[in-house]
């Protein structure tokens, strides 16, 4: 958990609005929520926030109205330290891969990254690019790829099929703007159709009897993965290095018949006739959120982040992510759409997943990936269910489900309950109007005392809505600006 002892979180709260253009189903007046101002904001109150269903965009934090928007959006983390990459990301980590290591990835438009349109959703954040020159090599992480025999032997999986997305591109002159990681990208095939195995013939097939043979490949990756872990020398971005190693050490037992992680595909060393070489580099970035260190917490600190991915010495995309107490939030990815082919949002997901597992090695609390909203009402968007396992919040009790439970629930209404108790209630709900605190005329004070000193009409109808919307704890420790 975050230090406190630093400023609070002072917001504005706006209420509900009346209805907006929504990017999702089209509908002119159909998005509904409530919105406040985020003049400075603590990043334990952002992680209560979220968990009560709010989201930023840039400094506006904003809630739906889930029984009354067009298009309900459901937040969704993944469980980052259970993770099992699907086969269709596991085609977008071998297509990066390839591309590295041999440079001769198709650019062909089925390939594409299926692209979303909504624009006009996206806030902006205000970030500079650095220059090759101004980035100096220590402040580069590279991103290793195993050897080119590998990418070559696992390129294409047995019974793997190409799977079509949904595809709208969004005209861009340089780079593409995607916002909340809002990026369709092709379903898995569905598991409800059970394979049938025909039994081997006789004198044919493995005999089941034995232990499964050790393949030549993987006993050639554990031996250099040992080696890699003594020859590895310095440290990059305080403890990533760290972090990397002990991931490396995890995987690099035998995994006989076991599917691989993603530190599988990302924490290995490039071979020496690689064509491309990809590195990163992580920079604060300017967002409401108070940047703070602590002794049980990441290296890098909490805070918001970019994530800027250099290929070759241009930069090809960023990330912009929220290290949480709890999570790592994404937030926006921008990147040049001549790159599209490498599906880029797909594997900055995948990367983000990897990085959330790696500070986890050091703040134990800190292992969820946030993806932010989950809408099933629109098809484009359930790709964010891909990533398994993964939970949704509960619109009334806050409580988080199994997305298995929440699917059948939403395929019935859009709007769903999910918590089945129907005794259950929301634990952090509005409990004490007056202990909300309130900034009035630079002046902190619990709004029974502020309700005392107002003049003009009563707002409490509008304070009553702010704190059981924040919930108790957030009401106690954020500060209401009032005029």
């Amino acid at each position: 958990m975050a230090a406190g002892g630093g400023s609070p979180s002072i917001v504005e709260f706006f209420g509900g609005e009346d209805g907006y253009r929504c990017g999702y189903c089209r509908s002119d007046t159909g998005n509904i929520s409530h919105g406040m101002w985020a003049h400075s904001m603590t990043v334990q109150d952002y992680q209560d926030l979220i968990d009560r269903g709010w989201r930023r965009s840039g400094k506006y934090v904003y809630k739906p109205i889930m029984n009354q928007t067009c298009c309900p959006q459901y937040t969704i983390r993944c469980r980052a330290l259970h993770f099992q990459a699907s086969k269709s990301h596991k085609k977008v980590l071998k297509k990066m891969l390839k591309f590295m290591s041999k440079g001769d990835v198709s650019k062909v438009a089925s390939e594409e990254e299926p692209m979303d349109s909504h624009i006009e959703d996206v806030a902006t954040c205000d970030f500079a690019y650095k220059s090759e020159s101004q980035v100096s090599q220590s402040d580069l992480t590279p991103l290793a790829v195993d050897q080119a025999e590998r990418v070559e032997n696992e390129d294409e999986d047995s019974g793997e099929t190409k799977e079509e997305g949904n595809v709208q591109k969004v005209e861009s002159d340089s780079v593409q703007i995607r916002a909340d990681k809002d990026t369709p990208v092709p379903a898995e095939p569905s598991h409800s159709a059970k394979a049938v195995h025909a039994p081997p013939k006789p004198g044919k097939g493995a005999d089941l009897s034995k232990p499964p043979c050790r393949k030549a490949k993987d006993i050639r990756k554990e031996r250099k993965l040992q080696k890699l872990l003594q020859n590895q020398m310095g440290t990059a971005e305080g403890s990533q290095l760290q972090g990397d190693q002990t991931f490396l050490l995890q995987n690099s037992k035998p995994k006989t018949n076991q599917p691989k992680n993603i530190e599988d595909f990302v924490f290995v060393p490039l071979p020496d006739d690689a064509r491309h070489k990809l590195e990163f580099t992580r920079f604060l970035c300017d967002s409401p959120l108070e940047a703070e260190h602590a002794p049980n917490g990441p290296e890098c600190g909490y805070g918001s982040f970019h994530q800027q991915y250099w290929l070759d010495g241009k930069i090809i995309a960023v990330g912009v992510i929220d290290i949480l107490p709890y999570c790592v939030s994404s937030v926006y990815l921008y990147y040049d759409p001549d790159f599209s082919f490498l599906s880029l949002g797909v594997y900055s997901a995948l990367r983000e997943i990897a990085f959330t597992r790696q500070l986890c090695v050091k703040a134990p609390d800190l292992c969820f990936y946030y993806m932010g909203f989950y809408i099933h009402s629109c098809p484009k968007m359930r790709y964010k269910g891909q990533y398994r396992p993964s939970d949704l919040l509960c619109p009334e009790t806050y409580v988080w489900t199994p997305i298995e439970q929440c699917l059948p629930l939403l395929e019935r209404s859009k709007y769903s309950r999910f918590n089945q108790d129907g005794k259950a209630v929301d634990e952090g709900r509005l409990k004490e109007l007056g202990r909300v605190r309130v900034l009035h005329k630079r002046t902190v004070m619990p709004y029974s005392v502020y309700k005392k000193r107002r003049k003009g009409p009563s707002d409490e109808a509008s304070v009553q809505q702010y704190a059981s919307l924040v919930g108790q704890t957030c009401s106690e420790r954020m500060l209401l600006f009032r005029s």
